[in-house]
């Protein structure tokens, strides 16, 4: 025992500040990385890398050499796979990790739109109640720090205001912009009419529509806030970073709108937290 006390403490002299800022500045790295990974694919895969290596190295210390000699050259071979099918989530999480701001980590508590802000919030909230009651379909799309001019050109440009009317009078049915996503930016209806790209995540639930599978897949290659209003059932659902809270009322839509508007620029895993749950 007085041995490897000696030899703790042998080591822990020739510690550094520079080792104990380098140890938490890894620590912080992965931990958000984590929370940027759990929600998606990428997690499994990750759970199967950590399987994989603790079998190499069991094979390993085991001398079961068949074994040892196939998980290294499947781990070879895989480091390149990861790479081709898991493209999508790579280059999302490398997009989310660009919308980070050094100021989240600083100030978490800003919540309060400005007074455009707010109308915006309440013509939604109440264009989206209305419609829910009547089952009028509709996507409204609200942009954030990620730009949308890729989406944004394939619909008709209308740079009005926005009003709970107008987006009512958007998603009239057998109207010719009702079939698409209506597309805010700066507190503007910039487009309507627009084609959003379909989730390729098959582990949704198959009650989700077409306008659902639109709204999630958005939310996976940007930061927007997508709601939607079913046709079918005349729910409110809101889609935020590939997760997709449903059955939302006025209120609970205000709520939310209000704290994703006012924090724009905020990490999405934060608001994640506080907000959103994932749907099963």
């Amino acid at each position: 025992m007085s041995a490897f006390y000696d030899y703790v403490v042998k080591y822990i002299q020739l510690l550094r500040i520079s080792d104990f800022i380098d140890v938490i500045i890894v620590a912080i790295i992965l931990y958000y990385l984590i929370n940027l990974i759990r929600e998606t694919r990428a997690m499994q895969l990750v759970k199967g890398i950590i399987l994989l290596f603790v079998v190499f190295f069991i094979s390993q210390w085991l001398n079961l050499n068949a074994l040892n000699y196939i998980l290294g050259g499947a781990m070879q071979i895989g480091a390149f796979a990861v790479i081709v099918i898991f493209q999508p989530e790579l280059r999302n999480l490398l997009e989310r990790v660009g919308r980070i701001n050094v100021g989240n980590f600083i100030d978490l508590a800003a919540d309060t739109a400005d007074e455009a802000a707010s109308r915006v919030i309440d013509s939604i909230s109440t264009a989206a109640a209305n419609m829910a009651e009547s089952k009028t379909g509709a996507l409204i799309v609200v942009e954030r720090s990620t730009r949308l001019g890729e989406f944004i050109s394939t619909g008709t440009m209308l740079d009005a205001n926005v009003s709970s009317g107008l987006l009512e009078n958007i998603f009239v049915p057998n109207t010719p912009l009702h079939d698409g996503a209506v597309i805010i930016r700066n507190n503007k209806i910039v487009t309507a009419g627009c084609l959003l790209p379909l989730t390729a995540n098959n582990n949704l639930s198959r009650d989700l529509g077409t306008r659902h599978r639109a709204a999630i897949g958005l939310s996976e290659v940007t930061d927007a806030a997508v709601i939607v209003v079913s046709e079918e059932t005349g729910k409110i659902s809101i889609a935020l970073n590939g997760s997709l809270t449903r059955n939302l009322s006025k209120e609970s839509l205000s709520k939310a709108l209000r704290k994703i508007i006012s924090q724009r620029t905020e990490a999405p895993h934060k608001i994640d937290k506080f907000i959103f749950w994932r749907s099963k």
